[in-house]
């Protein structure tokens, strides 16, 4: 990723955006992204009271799901972004949910806790974000405890059929241009950019196996504008 990329997809770039982040969420993907969430949330198999790691926690969509789908839970919520979590501590103390989510800023490439303190860990729409991302997967598998489970869901630019190229349009012209009028920041075009460089499922499943991961899913959702990789870390002989 280039330097321009990477600076663009920083915290401070999020900072600029977060007031309205959740509004253009819902209207720029109809919708559509809280169904993707909770079938995140299904893919994590929470059974009781785990620990679960929500990385780029943003504005806590999230790890609120989590919690109010498995009250039993407890969630740290991280992100690099101050005015992102800033919005998430409001929504988290609205819905008097302190108790069981905690939000921290930052980094997924070194993340502050101990070897193997997490049960569970998700990450939605923030691994193309990264920069190394080879590192933040392996941070992953060096945090979650042994036969836990990670769900990373990521936006994708559908490759083929008449709805792949409906949907690369939106991708390409209706993201960023709803962005710019309804936020009056361009940053919403570095969406539409860092969509096209992410790798297609394929190579990126491939990284996590590379990075300690036994990768058990990556299923294509909504015509292909997004994965859900489900993975487990890789046990040694």
């Amino acid at each position: 990723m280039s330097e321009q990329v990477s600076r663009e997809g920083s915290g401070a770039m999020f900072d600029g955006i977060a007031a309205r982040y959740d509004l253009l969420n819902r209207i720029i993907s109809l919708g559509i992204d809280q169904r993707w969430r909770k079938k995140t949330v299904a893919a994590l198999e929470i059974n009781g009271a785990e620990r679960v790691l929500d990385l780029a926690t943003g504005t806590a969509d999230l790890a609120m799901m989590v919690a109010h789908l498995h009250p039993q839970a407890q969630v740290v919520g991280l992100d690099p972004s101050r005015n992102m979590l800033a919005v998430g501590f409001k929504k988290v103390a609205a819905a008097e949910l302190e108790k069981r989510i905690e939000l921290v800023e930052g980094d997924a490439e070194s993340l502050p806790f101990p070897d193997r303190s997490f049960d569970r860990i998700c990450m939605a729409f923030g691994i193309r974000n990264v920069p190394n991302r080879a590192r933040a997967l392996r941070e992953m598998a060096r945090v979650v405890r042994p036969h836990g489970r990670i769900a990373i869901l990521e936006l994708a630019e559908p490759r083929d059929g008449a709805l792949g190229a409906m949907a690369r349009f939106h991708i390409h012209t209706v993201v960023p241009w709803v962005g710019s009028i309804l936020s009056g920041a361009k940053e919403y075009r570095y969406l539409q950019r860092s969509i096209a460089a992410f790798p297609p499922p394929q190579e990126f499943a491939q990284l996590m196996t590379e990075c300690g991961l036994s990768v058990l899913a990556a299923e294509s959702l909504t015509f292909g504008v997004a994965t859900l990789y489900v993975a487990t870390p890789r046990q040694e002989s």
